[in-house]
């Protein structure tokens, strides 16, 4: 498998508006836990998330995803990316993100894909009033905390 070829394809497909590109890098099951989004499964419902909410809320992608590392199993790679966003109060700041992207491969298909990010920069990117920030980030820690992975760290 050409990891690099496909994660350059990953990120072109996005900054095209191409969903469907994107989702024929995923198995027929496969699931994209977006970090803004939340959980999107399947092909057809992956596609939508690019084409219809991506795009309603933000413009001009840019998406590079470098340092890959793969055991054949799992794909790790950070993300880079970039997007005008559309919402009111951003009057069509550019918001910047790095992330980690977690890809769980089923031979040269994602099964899985989740992504690790701060997203506090961006929010201010975006001119979010310190309250709303707060209350995004309050759900990212609850998210984290249902985890099953997270179990013993509660206790």
């Amino acid at each position: 498998m050409d990891v690099k070829k496909m994660l350059r394809e990953f990120c072109s497909a996005v900054e095209q508006r191409e969903g469907q590109r994107v989702a024929q890098l995923f198995c027929e099951d496969g699931v994209y836990y977006d970090v803004f989004y939340g959980p999107f499964a399947g092909r057809q419902r992956i596609a939508e998330m690019i084409n219809e909410l991506f795009y309603k809320d933000a413009e001009d992608f840019r998406w590079d995803m470098v340092d890959p590392v793969f055991d054949g199993q799992t794909l790790y790679t950070r993300l880079l990316f970039s997007f005008r966003s559309l919402l009111p109060e951003a009057q069509r700041a550019r918001a910047m993100l790095e992330v980690v992207s977690i890809m769980k491969m089923r031979g040269s298909l994602i099964a899985e894909y989740r992504e690790i990010a701060n997203v506090a920069s961006a929010l201010v990117d975006m001119n979010f009033a310190p309250e709303r920030i707060a209350k995004i980030i309050a759900r990212q820690g609850s998210e984290l905390k249902k985890r099953p992975e997270m179990a013993r760290h509660l206790k």
